[in-house]
């Protein structure tokens, strides 16, 4: 069951994240300051989906993995403490800043400040997730195979 859970809750953090880091730099670049402020309500009710799935692949990858020590899984236990104190230091206190803000109208300097930072924040985190998904899709297929020669 963790195995199919796993990888699901971690792509739909991944896919999430993307959205918001997507819409969020086409708002800003492209849109008006009332589409802004719609795209960051909509980036903070979007946590109610973003935290469970990340607090859930967090949690199934330890439990799946507690006892690995190949590079891919050692490689992944080393991402995902760096992925969640982003997340929770920077990324989540940063949308419910920048959505208070644009709700205001308060497009200040330290909204850009923030913003900026939300966005190097964001893009950290989709290359490292990224790089968690590509060792746990080479993991799957390793032990795929090893499964199937062993039934031949």
């Amino acid at each position: 069951m963790l195995r199919t859970i796993h990888p699901i809750a971690g792509v739909l953090g991944f896919l999430t994240i993307l959205v918001f880091w997507t819409s969020t730099l086409y708002s800003e670049l492209f849109a008006t300051h009332a589409t802004v402020a719609a795209v960051k309500s909509m980036i903070v009710s979007g946590l109610f989906i973003l935290v469970p799935a990340m607090v859930i692949v967090g949690a199934s990858g330890m439990t799946l993995g507690r006892r690995r020590k190949d590079v891919q899984a050692l490689a992944k236990k080393k991402r995902m403490p760096i992925i969640a104190m982003n997340g929770l230091l920077i990324l989540v206190p940063a949308a419910i800043y920048l959505s208070a803000k644009a709700n205001a109208g308060s497009f200040d300097t330290s909204f850009y400040i923030v913003q900026v930072v939300e966005l190097i924040a964001g893009a950290t985190n989709l290359t490292l997730m990224g790089l968690s998904i590509r060792d746990g899709r080479a993991m799957t297929a390793r032990r795929r195979s090893a499964r199937k020669q062993r039934s031949q």
